[in-house]
């Protein structure tokens, strides 16, 4: 736990230091990355995805269909910059489809 503040600090700045403090982000990156997916994908898409799944900057999609996976994959850096632009930072270098 950390030192006890004596000045008052805003609950964003809070949850902030706490995420640091305890090594949180790169698990809630990867929740908010299964969430931006889905979100921007839409259902369409969202029926045929199996798996998201990030590691380090590369995240990989698990479709089953595999026409839908040639499709995605002509806009790879089209779906990297609207990912990251939704996750309002770049987590996202590099999109594998399988």
């Amino acid at each position: 736990m950390s030192k006890r503040h004596n000045e008052h600090i805003s609950i964003a700045e809070a949850l902030k230091e706490f995420v640091e403090t305890n090594k949180l982000e790169t698990g809630l990156n990867k929740v908010n990355v299964a969430e931006a997916w889905a979100k921007l994908m839409g259902n369409g898409v969202n029926n045929y995805t199996t798996a998201v799944k990030l590691e380090r900057d590369t995240l990989y999609i698990q479709l089953n269909s595999s026409t839908l996976r040639e499709e995605l994959s002509y806009g790879k850096e089209k779906i990297i910059k609207l990912l990251n632009d939704e996750l309002g930072k770049e987590i996202i270098k590099k999109l594998i489809l399988r």
